[in-house]
This record gives structure tokens, sequence and C-alpha cells, in this order.
């Protein structure tokens, strides 16, 4: 292929910004970047643009209509993933809701497929070991406590494409749980839990580096009793999953904790509704309503995922938090890549995978590139 080459205004590095600059592909992953304008005529101009790395989304359930949790969730997969690239996202994993072990085993075996074949980075296991106290938009009944068996058993049915588990650390066998996850060389992640600051801090050392949708489904944070947000956000070793739609986090605590000593991952936790029309659905089984932007319990009216998609949580981050655009875009693509350990994406660096996304000066997607190929919109 022959190489192209893309200037723009603004282009996102991981360090520093360059206004404007170039970067080059060789069709399929970046040969060069460079600040100022290029030598020679650029193949795509941005005179008015920013140039930023594809996003990684690091926790999806679905988009378009479909789930990963779907009865055939390869297909369902293809659906989600071309929905979400065309809002930027050229990197996102499977996360499956709670359900009984032996769906969720023919799931994970389904999409570690499509994992092998490159459509999905990987798969997230958000269920079944999570606090009944803090479940959010998972089915009570089928909430198990960690036994090394189970473990065992839905990590090899992913043959080594399972990269993330959430745990609340609290159940029997959780810290256990921690250490067997990332004994497979998943993350182990600290989430729907009711766990203490201590217990918190335990797990982070027994190996969990990460934090599932941070403040949401778990115990909050109390003046005497500081819960496990404290112990996630005080760790410069943890990385923070953020939900930043203007639902599930006030902007000040989007801004908080994009300021604190842990390392900011947007995610969306985006259901089938995102990307879609309004409604009823089911997410893991139960009843969702999606009115107004929120997705919601029929029964109890509790959060249940959202509708987001990662450039409409750039923009909120910018626009309501106040984030500078540089660190809310590394936080959409740069921070998760390094959570999940993926060094082919995330970042505008020669060597890296030519995946990448131009935003306009109101923030909103004009061109999305993967692989080196501009995708139609």
């Amino acid at each position: 292929m022959s190489p192209t080459l893309i200037s723009a205004s603004r282009v996102i590095l991981p360090d520093t910004v360059l206004e404007p600059g170039w970067v080059e592909t060789d069709g399929v992953r970046i040969t060069a970047v460079g600040p100022g304008l290029p030598a020679r005529e650029p193949d795509a101009d941005f005179p008015d643009a920013t140039l930023a790395p594809g996003f990684v989304d690091a926790h999806i359930h679905g988009g378009g209509g479909f789930s990963f949790n779907d009865a055939d969730p390869a297909a369902a997969a293809v659906r989600i993933a071309a929905v979400h690239r065309s809002h930027g996202t050229t990197t996102l994993m499977a996360s499956l809701v709670t359900a009984h072990l032996p769906e969720l085993e023919k799931a994970v075996a389904a999409l570690a497929s499509l994992v092998e074949q490159g459509v999905l980075a990987g798969i997230h296991l958000e269920g079944p070991w999570l606090s009944p106290d803090h479940r959010g938009a998972h089915a009570e009944e089928l909430l198990l406590a960690p036994e090394p068996a189970a473990v065992d058993r839905l990590m090899l049915a992913g043959r080594g494409t399972v990269r993330m588990v959430t745990i609340a650390p609290e159940l029997e066998g959780g810290l256990a749980a921690v250490r067997q996850v990332t004994g497979y060389g998943a993350v182990a992640a600290i989430g729907h839990t009711g766990a203490g600051y201590d217990l918190a801090r335990q797990a982070i050392a027994a190996g969990a580096t990460a934090g599932t949708h941070v403040f949401n489904a778990m115990r909050p944070l109390h003046h005497r009793e500081p819960g496990p947000a404290l112990a996630l956000l005080e760790d410069p070793a943890v990385f923070a999953e953020v939900i930043a739609d203007g639902v599930h986090l006030h902007p000040s605590l989007v801004r908080f904790i994009a300021a604190s000593p842990a390392r900011a991952v947007f995610v969306t936790d985006a259901m089938a509704a995102a990307c879609a029309r309004e409604g009823r659905y089911q997410l893991g089984g139960l009843d969702v309503k999606v009115s107004g932007g929120e997705a919601r319990l029929v029964s109890d009216g509790t959060i249940a995922g959202s509708v987001l998609t990662l450039d409409a949580a750039v923009r909120h981050a910018v626009r309501e938090a106040g984030i500078p655009l540089a660190d809310a875009v590394r936080a959409a693509s740069q921070n998760p890549a390094d959570m999940l350990g993926l060094s082919d994406v995330g970042r505008l660096e020669t060597g890296r995978k030519a995946d990448l996304v131009v935003l306009t000066g109101g923030l909103e997607v004009a061109a999305v590139m993967k692989s080196g190929e501009w995708l139609a919109r």
C-alpha cells in the first residue's frame, strides 16, 4: 500500500500536543509523526480539526440494538463493533453481564474466536462474582462467590481472550480470585462491591489494578469509612473507569477522578440501546426502559448501563467537567490501552496501528481510520 500523509491543526501525542502536526501511515501502521506542516502535500488535511488516537472502550455491553449477551454473541459483536467504530471507537472489549455459568461459558467461547480474528480486543466478565448489595443491573439470583473451579472454567473457555474480570473482594474467596485471575494474565478489577477501604487496599496488593466504574455500584465515600473508591483513586498504579455521561457521575466527580493519582479510563458501559431507538430492552434477562438518554431497570429504576459513545464522553468531559481535551482523549484511548496491556493501539506513535479519529472544533467525529483504512460514515 502507498503511504498516507495526514495533517491537522492539532495532533494529540502521548506526552504532548502538536499544533499543527502530521501523521504518516504505510496503510496499516504509523510510520512517522511530526510537528508543523508536512514536507509534501498531505493526502488528507484537516485544518480546523484534532487528530487523536482511535478510542479504546474497555467496558461495553452492546449498541445498535444488539448485546454481547445475545443468543448469538458473535453475530451481535460484529454489529456492535461497527456501530461504535462510527463514533471513533476503533478498539473495544466485549463485556458480559451476569448469567448462568453454562451460558457465560458458551458466550465466552463464541466471542473468543472474534478476539482471535481481531474484531474484539478481549472479553470482560462483569459478573457473576459481584456483591448482591451492590449488584446494579445484575440478576441477584445468579450472583456467586468465586469458586476456583468456576473461575478456571470461564478463563479456560476464553482461550486467553478474557482480559478483565470484575470481582467484589469481600465475597468468600474474593482475594484468592483476584490472584487467580491475574495469574491468567488478565486484569482484576474491583467493582460492584461493598468492600471497605482496607479490604480494597488488600485487593490491590493482591494484584487488582482497576476499578470498575468507580463510585457506581460500590460502597460510597464516607468520612469515617472511606470505602473502595478512595483506595482506588489514591493509587497511581490503578486505572479508574469513569462513565462520563452526566447520568452516572456529577461532572465535578469526573474532574476529581481525572485529577487523582489514579489513571482515568473513560468507558461507555453501553447497552444495546446505544445508537438505537429508545424503548424497552433486556440486559442480562432484566427488563430495561430507555428514555431521555437514560437506561434504567423497569423494576426499581436502577441505572442499567448507558447509551453512551466514547466521543460523547470526551465532549462531556471537556464541556461539562472542564477537563483539557488532550487529557480527555488520553482517558479514552491511551489509558484504557495501557490498562489492558494493548501495545498496538491507543497512541499516535511510530509502529502502532494506524487507528485514529478526527474531531471537529465542536468535538464531533469527522472521520475514523482503522488499521490504515478510512471508514465510511
